[in-house]
C-alpha cells in the first residue's frame, strides 16, 4: 500500500512539475499522434526528443551560433543527412563515434546524428593534453572522431580510424560535417534503432587518466528532478556557456529537447561576450561554470552597466562550488536568479541551492530534488544523524553503472559515493565540506581546504583562492594558500593569514601564502590542485 501512496505521489509530482514548466501541454490531434509514434520507436532519446519538436514546433529556432540559426525542422532534416553519410562511412549500430568539439551546432548535429545511428557517444575534454587524448582514444577505440580543425595536432599520433573536421573556417570539405550534411543523398527518417545507444563523458583527468563514465538517457524523471528545484520553461532562450561535453552542459543539451529551448552557443567564452549574447537574445536562462561568473564580476562597472539583463530568469551554476561572496554580489547586480547545483560526472545531480537557499545560507550546496536520496554515512556505511559531518551517497536515475575501462565509485545499497565528504542542517540543507582525499590532519583536527578558501574569498582584493595540504614540523600538516588578487590591487600574506585567525581555529590558518596571476584550471572550471601541490614556493 505504501509503495503505491509514493507510486501516485511521484506521478502526481511529476505531473504538476512538466505542467509548470510547459512540456506537458494539449496539441492538436495529428501533432500528438506524430509524438506518440516517434516516442513510441525512439523513446526520450536525443533523437526522439528533437524529433518530437521538429513535429510540434518546425519554425522554432533550435540554435543560434556564430553561423546564424538553426530551426528544429532544419536540425532534424539535417541530423538525418549526416547519419546518412557517417553510415555511408561505416558507422553501424553499437560503435562509438568521439566528438571533440566547441559549443556550436556541430557539436549538437554531431550528437543527434550518432543517436540516430544507435551508435554510442563519447565526449572528448577540449582541454586535454595529446597523450591523454591518445590513451582515451586507445582504450575506446571509436570507429570516427569529430572535431574541430584547431584540434589537429593536438591528435596527431592517436590511432584513430576515420575522422570528420566538425569546425573549420575554411571551405566545407566532404570531409566536414557541413559538407557531409550538403553532399547527402538523403534526409529521410532513419530506421530506429535496436539497443539504447550510451553517452560517456570523461572525469576531469585531474589525477590521471581520464575514465569513461557511460551515461544513461536523460528522460523525464530526470528532468522532472532537475525542474523541481530550478524553474526553467518550455520555449525559453538559454546561452549555454558551459562546455557540452561537461555534464552540466549537456545536461541542458538533454532538457532543451524536451523544454524546446533555443540554445545560444559560443565557441570560447569571454566575459563580455557573453554578457552581449544575453542581452541581444533576451536570453531568459545562462548555464555557466562558477569561473565564468567570477569573470564577468571583474568586469569594469562600466562595462557591466551596460547589460542589466532584466530578462534573465535563471542563472544555472554548477562544476564546482560558488566561492565566497559570489552568489550574494551576482544576485545584487542580476537580482535573485541564480541557482548552484552540486554533483559530479559519476553522481550528476545530488542538490540544488536557489536563491533563497544562498541568501540565507551562504555555503550550502542546498536541498536535495524530486525523486533523489542523499544519505551522509559514517566509515562503516551507517547513516549519520543530521548536523554530523560524513561521506556524501547519492541515488538518482542518472548515475553511471560503472567506467568503461572498469571499475567504478563505492556503492552502499544502491547508492554511489560522491567522493566528498557533508553534513545536513536542521532545514535539510546539504553543505559539503570538501573532498575525501583532500582532507588533512592538522594537530590532530580534520582540515579541509575549501572552508579556509571560503574564508580567504571574502576577503576585499581576493579575486580567486585554492589551498592544498604540505607538511608542517608543529603541526604535521597545514594548508598553503594560493591567492590571485583583483586587478590594481595588493593583499599582503599577514593580511590573508589575519582574516583566517580572525574567522577559524589556529590550526586551519595557511602555513604560507602564495600570490599568482591566475590559478591553473581545466577547461571545466576545476582549479588543478596537483599542479599547485607540485609547485615549487618562490
Amino acid at each position: 500500500m505504501g509503495s503505491k501512496s509514493s507510486r501516485a505521489r511521484d506521478a502526481a509530482v511529476s505531473l504538476k512539475t512538466l505542467t509548470q514548466s510547459g512540456i506537458v501541454r494539449p496539441y492538436g490531434p495529428k501533432t500528438l499522434y506524430g509524438m506518440a509514434s516517434t516516442l513510441r520507436k525512439w523513446g526520450t532519446t536525443p533523437a526522439g526528443g528533437f524529433k518530437t519538436l521538429a513535429l510540434r514546433n518546425p519554425n522554432g529556432v533550435a540554435i543560434i551560433d556564430e553561423l546564424g540559426k538553426v530551426t528544429f525542422g532544419e536540425l532534424h532534416a539535417r541530423t538525418n543527412a549526416l547519419a546518412h553519410g557517417l553510415q555511408a562511412r561505416g558507422v553501424k549500430e553499437g560503435d562509438g563515434v568521439a566528438i571533440m568539439c566547441r559549443n556550436h551546432r556541430g557539436f549538437i548535429e554531431a550528437s543527434i546524428a550518432v543517436n540516430k545511428l544507435g551508435a554510442d557517444v563519447l565526449y572528448l575534454n577540449t582541454a586535454f593534453a595529446g597523450p591523454q587524448l591518445r590513451e582515451v582514444i586507445a582504450r575506446e577505440k571509436p570507429a570516427v572522431v569529430v572535431y574541430d580543425e584547431e584540434f589537429t595536432e593536438l591528435l596527431d599520433g592517436a590511432d584513430i580510424a576515420d575522422q570528420v573536421i566538425g569546425w573549420t573556417d575554411g571551405e566545407a570539405g566532404p570531409d566536414t560535417l557541413e559538407g557531409m550534411i550538403r553532399s547527402a543523398g538523403s534526409t529521410a527518417d532513419l530506421t530506429p534503432p535496436t539497443r539504447n545507444p550510451r553517452t560517456i563523458i570523461l572525469t576531469s583527468g585531474t589525477t590521471g587518466t581520464p575514465k569513461g563514465a557511460p551515461r544513461p538517457q536523460a528522460g523525464i524523471p530526470a528532468a522532472v528532478a532537475l525542474l523541481s528545484r530550478m524553474p526553467l520553461k518550455s520555449g525559453w532562450t538559454c546561452h549555454i556557456a558551459a562546455p557540452l561535453f561537461h555534464t552540466w552542459g549537456f545536461a541542458h543539451y538533454q532538457a532543451a529537447m524536451l523544454l524546446g529551448t533555443t540554445m545560444v552557443l559560443n565557441r570560447k567564452f569571454d566575459p563580455e561576450t557573453a554578457l552581449q549574447q544575453l542581452a541581444e537574445n533576451d536570453c531568459d536562462s545562462f548555464v555557466v561554470i562558477p569561473v565564468m561568473l567570477q569573470r564577468i564580476l571583474a568586469l569594469p562597472t562600466d562595462t557591466l552597466d551596460k547589460y542589466r539583463l532584466p530578462q534573465l530568469k535563471a542563472v544555472a551554476s554548477s562544476g564546482s562550488a560558488l566561492p565566497g561572496d559570489l552568489p550574494e554580489r551576482w544576485m545584487d547586480r542580476y537580482g535573485d536568479n541564480l541557482y548552484s547545483i552540486y554533483g559530479s560526472t559519476e553522481v550528476a545531480w545530488a542538490s540544488i541551492a536557489d536563491p533563497t537557499d544562498l541568501r540565507e545560507a551562504p555555503g550550502t550546496a542546498g536541498k536535495i530534488p524530486h525523486a533523489t536520496v542523499v544519505k551522509i554515512l559514517d566509515a562503516d556505511g551507517n547513516e549519520l544523524p543530521v548536523g554530523q559531518s560524513g561521506r556524501i551517497f547519492v541515488g538518482n536515475e542518472l548515475q553511471i553503472e560503472g567506467y568503461t575501462g572498469g571499475g567504478g565509485k563505492e556503492m552502499i545499497d544502491g547508492l554511489m559515493s560522491s567522493g566528498d565528504v557533508g553534513r545536513f542542517d536542521a532545514d535539510g540543507r546539504l553543505y559539503v565540506e570538501g573532498r575525501d582525499d583532500e582532507m588533512i590532519v592538522s594537530g590532530g583536527e580534520n582540515v579541509f581546504p575549501k572552508e579556509v578558501e571560503d574564508c580567504i574569498a571574502v576577503l576585499e582584493g581576493v579575486a580567486e583562492v585554492a589551498a592544498v595540504g604540505v607538511d608542517d614540523p608543529d603541526f604535521g600538516k597545514r594548508l598553503r594558500a594560493f591567492v590571485v588578487c583583483a586587478e590594481g590591487v595588493t593583499i599582503t600574506e599577514a593580511e590573508v593569514k589575519d582574516c583566517v585567525k580572525a574567522n577559524l581555529a589556529r590550526y586551519k590558518v595557511p602555513r604560507e601564502v602564495i600570490f599568482l596571476d591566475e590559478l591553473p584550471r581545466n577547461a571545466t572550471g576545476k582549479v588543478l590542485k596537483r599542479e599547485l601541490a607540485q609547485m615549487e614556493t618562490p
